[in-house]
């Protein structure tokens, strides 16, 4: 039915192929973010995509189906990856197993929350989240990601320029189809303009250095500006296929797990010290990420107008986020997480199914066993992914004002005042590497969203003037999102 603004809760009334067309849009979204963390740790791409489509598959099994969330690659354990990896200068990469060991053994640490709040009850445990601190959490989760969007615009800002007024134009005055896959739109306009572009610059070099802003890609380390694509990889592939090398890596059809790469294959288990040293420098960044997903189920139910803090219940989003973090990292993949990109896209199509999120899924473990297709994909200009983030994280920001809004935060309250304040300047004014302490030999880095995070927890938890009740017997409690629900003897 269709609720709130025309959303739509069931999208098979648009028909299996626009329901395809939006489930490759969420594919889209979240592709860019995804690859990054593969690229910055060392980790494998097929890898990682595979093991967030099925990250994702398993959470929604998990969570009886009824959360629209997608699970990618999160970016809160780099520091525990670099930290591992430093212990052999000599070689690195080695290292990756038993730093995936490490994130595998964090993502179990999810059950011990789940289970406090299965035991305890979820009224225990979200009096210390009510609206005025995952308000700010969700505001800063948007405004976090805001600076690497403006990044990547600036590498051509007038193909992001190109993405983000399609997006616009066509969310806002668009018809049909095209209301609810204006991402898709933006990325296909504005790549078929940077073809054109990038094909008028291979017809005179000169040009991109001369009109590096309209026909370069932005500037390499040196500071020489370079074209706005790069097909390497795809060429690379192409040649292969066209040689006849089918399967493998570089090839048409490739497997996306490698035995040596995975904790199974690739750790000397003789070595317990060097298990040990992994485990306990990494473990302790799950806290941190517990409060992040909290945030996140938080965000995502103030965009859908669906309680799913009491139904599946946080237990159950917990319990599927640790689970797929431990089962993507057994096998060599980075830790999973649910994703405010497509948060974004929920909030901007409004189509809150989560059989849409699922097809993304299958459709992001079918790319992993093509190696050409994430080359394709992976070849998106950074300004276009800046364009089209330009829009998705401001609307995650503004999804945690309206949480504040609609849930009458009183902010003529001094304690709220300063809870609310201390969230944004520690998520927005500290940097990466501001919290860190020694556990052995390795240094374990709090990002600025978990030290908010904690602070905001902590310092509502200690005021006094606590005027916040969480009641599960109706989801229209002023708890951290809004849902008409209709009384019992009204319903036929």
């Amino acid at each position: 039915m269709d609720k709130n603004n025309g959303a739509i809760y069931d999208a098979r009334k648009l028909g299996k192929p626009k329901m395809i067309i939006l489930g490759i849009q969420h594919m889209f979204a979240m592709f860019g973010a995804t690859i990054l963390v593969p690229i910055i740790t060392g980790l494998d791409i097929s890898t990682t995509l595979l093991m967030a489509g099925l990250g994702t598959l398993l959470f929604h099994c998990i969570t009886k189906f009824k959360v629209p969330a997608f699970l990618g690659s999160s970016f809160a354990f780099l520091g525990g990856y670099a930290a591992i990896k430093a212990l052999a200068p000599d070689d690195p990469n080695s290292m990756l197993p038993y730093a995936c060991l490490g994130v595998a053994c964090a993502g179990l640490v999810y059950f011990i929350l789940a289970a406090i709040i299965k035991a305890v009850g979820i009224e225990k445990v979200m009096r210390f989240f009510p609206p005025v601190v995952t308000g700010p959490i969700i505001i800063a989760i948007g405004l976090g990601l805001a600076p690497s969007a403006v990044s990547n615009c600036t590498t051509n800002w007038l193909l992001a320029f190109v993405a983000l007024a399609v997006i616009v134009i066509f969310n806002i005055w668009g018809k049909g189809m095209a209301k609810i896959i204006p991402i898709i739109l933006g990325l296909l306009i504005s790549y078929g303009v940077g073809l054109v572009l990038y094909f008028i610059s291979q017809a005179n070099p000169d040009l991109i250095q001369n009109v590096p802003w309209l026909f370069s890609g932005g500037a390499d380390a040196n500071g020489v500006y370079q074209p706005i694509f790069d097909f390497t990889s795809v060429n690379t592939i192409c040649d292969n296929i066209a040689k006849g090398n089918i399967f493998g890596s570089e090839g048409l059809i490739g497997i996306p797990i490698h035995w040596e790469k995975t904790v199974f294959g690739g750790i000397d288990y003789s070595n317990t010290a060097l298990i040990a040293s992994s485990i306990i420098a990494i473990v302790p960044i799950a806290f941190a990420t517990m409060m992040e997903h909290i945030g996140d189920i938080c965000a995502i139910s103030s965009t859908t107008g669906n309680n799913y803090i009491q139904d599946p219940g946080l237990h159950r989003t917990l319990t599927g986020d640790g689970l797929a973090t431990t089962v993507a990292s057994l096998f060599g993949g980075p830790a999973n997480t649910t994703y405010g990109e497509n948060t974004g896209v929920l909030a901007l199509t409004k189509v809150y199914d989560p059989r849409v999120i699922r097809i993304a899924a299958f459709f992001a473990v079918g790319v992993s066993f093509f190696p050409i297709v994430s080359a394709i994909i992976g070849s998106i200009p950074s300004c276009i992914i800046g364009g089209i983030s330009f829009v998705l994280y401001g609307m995650i920001s503004a999804i945690g004002v309206r949480n504040v809004v609609e849930n009458k935060v009183d902010f003529t309250k001094s304690r709220n005042l300063i809870v609310a304040a201390v969230i944004l300047v520690c998520a927005l004014g500290l940097s990466s590497d501001t919290v860190s302490f020694a556990i052995g030999s390795a240094t374990i880095t709090l990002s600025p969203l978990a030290v908010a995070s904690i602070a905001g927890i902590v310092l509502n938890a200690i005021f006094p003037g606590k005027d916040y009740k969480f009641n599960t017997a109706n989801a229209s409690d002023a708890a951290n999102f809004e849902k008409e629900v209709e009384p019992k003897e009204k319903k036929k």
